[in-house]
């Protein structure tokens, strides 16, 4: 399995707290594919026709340590696994579940406490060999 990571990117603006303004998320009702940013050269654009499902849950890693991000989105498509961590993931699973997310990446964590949502960090992996 491949994997990538993204978990601090440098936004270019983060100071806002509506979806329209943030660096780690955005929306649009046209789109086909989840653009998904897993590291400052690789972006990935998953087509939704290939979306199976998406689960909330607490991070696991809050158990080990303190200062993990609350929450972990996974998003799951026929040739990947998107893993997002983070805080008020609420909007990105609305989001998906309209099949509008347009985009997702992380933003440092000095901006969580200006966000509404905020993504520390992005994974995807690849579940078939010759993606």
């Amino acid at each position: 399995m491949n994997q990538l990571m993204n978990n601090n990117a440098n936004p270019t603006a983060a100071s806002a707290s509506s979806s329209r303004d943030n660096p780690c998320f955005s929306s649009d009702p046209t789109v086909a594919t989840l653009n998904v940013f897993a590291d400052d050269a690789h972006s990935y654009h998953l087509p939704y026709a290939q979306f199976l499902y998406a689960e909330m849950i607490p991070n696991p890693a809050l158990e080990r340590e303190p200062d993990a991000p609350p929450q972990k989105l996974l998003l799951c498509f026929a040739a990947a696994e998107v893993t997002v961590l983070g805080s008020g993931l609420k909007s990105l699973e609305r989001a998906i579940q309209k099949y509008e997310l347009k985009f997702v990446k992380s933003a440092d964590r000095r901006y969580a406490a200006a966000l509404k949502t905020h993504v520390a960090a992005v994974t995807i992996t690849f579940t078939k060999e010759n993606v």
